[in-house]
């Protein structure tokens, strides 16, 4: 009889690199990520889809960046064509089980407290269902972040002490079973809970000062400079000392909960592959900034990842080759034996995993569209496409000015080199993938504007049909092919030249 595949993955909210050990020492402390970094793989260079709650979680458990899935804000559901990993795997026969935050069903921030398809009733428990246990007065007092300064509050009260409770069972009853179980938890979001001990070891700590917290956004697009609250090409940033007990403290709270777990898988399920990483990370004052939004700064967009599968993985392990969320759900499919549809738009990760030397992909992609749909703030709608090789970095802000980046000379991201004819030739390369990439995956917010850019010199002239491409949906482990327009038959190629009425003509080269 073989043995039984598992598969965990864990994971945080508004988590920066930074806030762990293992990946700097700001002074924040994470025993038990950094010992499971210790006996596995970081990954130095993973970013996710879009740097907000939900769209980040739309592009981890669909394989689907958020302009195709159609969660591209807050508070946006899923398209209703969409299939997550958990259907995914559940139709092939796997037992999957989904604990924590969900923010895919298009309620509010705390979820509709309703089982999504593809995943197991009896460990669902989202942030409603958590909620819903708690009596008015104490759904109150969990959102407060007062509470914390009271002293007030105990392991149990927390989502995140309960969430790691389902999960231990889950772990305890299905030990001899195949499985895929994430386990998401809120913290260190806010409103930061954590007992008083946690938050107490940081009532001193002042939060080091990156040099980009003195970036002036001289040379930077009008959105960041009206986020920072300054008038555009004007002013200097805020110099106070970064001290922030609570989210720091309820860091390293979730990091005890997270210790809980893995104690039980190592009981339980020894060899099970576990992937940790986080949503989004958070500005804390670089570049003026704080909260997370349109940007693909560092600070933000990129996210931990650590792995560890015992066997194939070597422990102490560092990629530092850029990779994304993109290819989790790729990757989940390929560890249990199934082929990876052609609709998903990442690729497998386990090469890497047991080989960090070896690269998943030479470039990766970030968006932002919109913070929340509910909210009129945040910037409103903020158009945003990145793309990262690892060494250079190109930002589109089709509503402002672009951003180049020169990872290796400027990792602080200061020096916007957008202009300088001496990057011209690897900008021009980034962005030639990066309206590829669009065409690709059926972005629906491509178009002429975003190749016809004022440093785009060779920028072709503007037309009504751009590519004059057609584009269709190939889903077709749950969906019949989708016919032709212009024949009504089904398509021969789905992307293919509208040019010719009557025939489903082969794709050009583009």
């Amino acid at each position: 009889m073989s043995s039984p595949r598992q598969l965990i993955l864990i994971m945080t909210d508004t988590q920066r690199t930074d806030m762990l050990g293992c990946y700097a020492d700001t002074g924040v402390r994470t025993p038990n990520l950094d010992q499971l970094a210790s006996r596995g793989v970081r990954f130095d260079r993973t970013y996710c889809c879009q740097p907000v709650c939900g769209p980040a979680r739309s592009g981890l458990f669909t394989g689907t960046f958020p302009h195709s899935n159609g969660s591209w804000a807050n508070s946006m559901p899923l398209g209703a064509n969409v299939k997550t990993v958990g259907q995914r795997l559940r139709d092939n026969g796997v037992r999957t089980a989904y604990i924590g935050k969900w923010h895919l069903d298009g309620g509010d921030y705390f979820g509709l407290g309703r089982c999504p398809d593809g995943w197991d009733p009896e460990y669902w428990y989202d942030m409603r269902c958590y909620l819903d246990e708690l009596p008015p007065e104490d759904r109150r007092r969990s959102r407060d972040p007062k509470l914390n300064r009271a002293g007030d509050v105990t392991p149990g009260f927390t989502f995140g002490h309960r969430c790691s409770n389902r999960a231990i069972r889950f772990l305890e009853t299905h030990r001899d079973q195949s499985y895929f179980l994430v386990l998401s938890y809120d913290e260190p979001h806010g409103p930061h809970l954590c007992p008083p001990q946690f938050r107490a070891m940081y009532a001193d700590h002042e939060f080091p000062r990156s040099p980009n917290c003195y970036d002036t956004l001289e040379g930077k697009p009008e959105h960041q400079q009206v986020w920072a609250g300054r008038t555009p090409g004007a002013g200097k940033p805020d110099p106070a000392p970064i001290r922030r007990p609570d989210f720091f403290g309820c860091n390293t709270f979730v990091d005890s909960e997270i210790g809980r777990v893995l104690d039980t898988v190592d009981r339980h399920a020894p060899d099970a592959l576990v992937i940790y990483t986080a949503d989004h990370g958070d500005g804390l004052g670089s570049h003026g900034l704080w909260g997370k939004g349109p940007v693909a700064y560092d600070e933000i967009a990129r996210v931990p990842l650590i792995v560890r599968w015992p066997g194939h993985s070597p422990e102490g392990g560092v990629c530092e080759h850029p990779t994304s969320h993109i290819d989790v759900t790729p990757t989940v499919m390929d560890y249990f034996g199934l082929p990876v549809p052609k609709l998903l738009e990442g690729k497998s990760m386990l090469a890497t995993m047991a080989d960090p030397a070896t690269a998943t992909n030479d470039v990766v992609f970030v968006e932002f569209n919109r913070y929340e749909i509910d909210h009129d703030g945040f910037g409103g709608y903020q158009p945003l496409r990145a793309a990262t090789d690892g060494r250079h970095k190109l930002v589109i802000n089709l509503l402002s000015s672009d951003e180049l980046y020169d990872l290796q000379t400027d990792p602080q991201e200061m020096k916007n080199r957008i202009a300088s004819r001496k990057y011209a030739k690897v900008r021009n390369g980034l962005h030639d993938r990066i309206l590829r990439w669009m065409d690709e995956t059926r972005d629906p917010f491509r178009g002429y504007s975003w190749q016809r850019r004022p440093w785009r010199t060779d920028a072709p002239p503007a037309t009504w049909a751009c590519s004059g491409m057609t584009r269709q949906r190939e889903n077709e482990e749950y969906e019949p092919r989708q016919l032709d327009y212009d024949t009504g038959l089904p398509m021969v190629e789905a992307v293919r030249s509208k040019h010719g009425v009557g025939r489903a003509a082969k794709p050009r080269q583009e």
